[in-house]
């Protein structure tokens, strides 16, 4: 099977929201998934463990600082993968750091200051449609950065970490995460509304996913994300959109890393064993129906702590299952373990308290904490 790919990130989409909203979760053909755990709550080791199917603390991009730093010779790409295959390959991002550079036949960057999104994303989606129409598949990666760019020019310029007078103002922090998040709805809208005014629809598989979460102030000492491993960052969604596919959620937890083999299953392209190994897998049996076991998924950052930049190497860790998460916070040796059945949002620490489950967890957190 041969199908132009189109892939949109919500950059800073919260899966609470985007589970409310008719434009994100009620496609006909979408796939929904509402456990999908990124590798890094921040957005350039997201998007590089997306791309190359594999954890930062592998693939060498495993801080902000550290995309220079991917291992381009050991990990082949999404985008390489189908440059291989005859795709014509494109992006639109408003940072070089974000994506790896190998494999694109246009690599573009944007001024998130000033740029309409909606029309800038239509026009390349139009230029698309005139490669496809001189049989030209297509690989095109677009990057909606408004929520970010609106949360870094009131957030993250005006407070700290610690700032009481954001965390005591909860109600407006919601109100103006949702006044960002349905500017992003009416770009999706809007792209979508092209795609199908296009007819791409019916040749392409489209993913919109979001690259990490956003707090609205859940916890001190995160104003916005990369701090903390928990659920309102790291945990977001996926949704793939095919006419073969029938619209269903699945539950179960799937992680970023996954996302880029189940492409490449559903292209029928095969990995290349002269690369090392990815630490995803294809979904592909698991929107059939079948049994999958659930995968343990990591994710990692740089809590800054007090100190104005991150750290240059992750020291905050979590391993998770959908009803389990051990956090290890390195820079102090201290661990959280949270029953996420009962507690979601995360509040009470219970370490020592099941002793076979931390014990189980803490396994898997030396095994991938390589």
């Amino acid at each position: 099977m041969k199908k132009n790919i189109i892939m949109i990130c919500i950059d800073g989409g919260r899966l609470d929201r985007t589970k409310k909203s008719p434009i994100f979760y009620n496609n006909d053909k979408s796939v929904f998934f509402s456990q999908a755990i990124t590798y890094a709550p921040y957005t350039n080791s997201s998007i590089h463990a997306v791309i190359s199917g594999s954890y930062g603390n592998r693939n060498g991009c495993n801080s902000y600082w550290h995309s220079i730093k991917f291992k381009k010779e050991k990990f082949k790409t999404l985008t390489e993968y189908l440059h291989d295959n005859g795709y014509y390959t494109c992006c639109d991002i408003h940072s070089d750091i974000i994506l790896p550079k190998q494999g694109f036949d246009e690599f573009m960057i944007y001024d998130e200051n000033n740029v309409d999104l909606s029309h800038r994303h239509n026009n390349l989606l139009q230029k698309m449609k005139v490669k496809f129409n001189k049989k030209k598949y297509f690989f095109l990666y677009l990057h909606y950065s408004s929520i970010h760019t609106g949360i870094m020019n009131s957030v993250l310029k005006v407070y700290n970490n610690f700032s009481k007078q954001y965390f005591e103002n909860r109600d407006l922090n919601e109100k103006r995460y949702d006044e960002l998040f349905h500017k992003a709805e009416e770009y999706l809208q809007n792209v979508l509304n092209t795609i199908y005014e296009l007819k791409l629809d019916n040749e392409s598989m489209i993913l919109i996913f979001s690259d990490h979460g956003i707090s609205v102030g859940e916890k001190i000492g995160e104003r916005a994300y990369g701090a903390f491993c928990y659920d309102y960052t790291i945990r977001t969604f996926a949704s793939l959109i095919s006419t073969e596919f029938e619209k269903k959620e699945i539950n179960q937890q799937i992680r970023h890393v996954d996302l880029m083999p189940t492409i490449l299953d559903y292209l029928d392209i095969k990995l290349d064993h002269k690369y090392e190994r990815i630490d995803g897998i294809s979904l592909l049996p698991l929107i059939n129906g079948k049994y999958v076991k659930e995968q343990i998924a990591y994710s990692e950052t740089g809590n800054p702590l007090t100190n104005k930049a991150p750290p240059k190497q992750p020291n905050t860790k979590s391993v998770r299952l959908s009803n389990w998460k051990l956090i290890f916070n390195e820079y102090n040796g201290s661990k959280e373990l949270y029953n996420l059945k009962k507690d979601p949002n995360e509040k009470e620490n219970i370490t020592n308290q099941k002793p076979e489950i931390e014990d189980l967890l803490w396994k898997e957190m030396l095994k991938l904490n390589n």
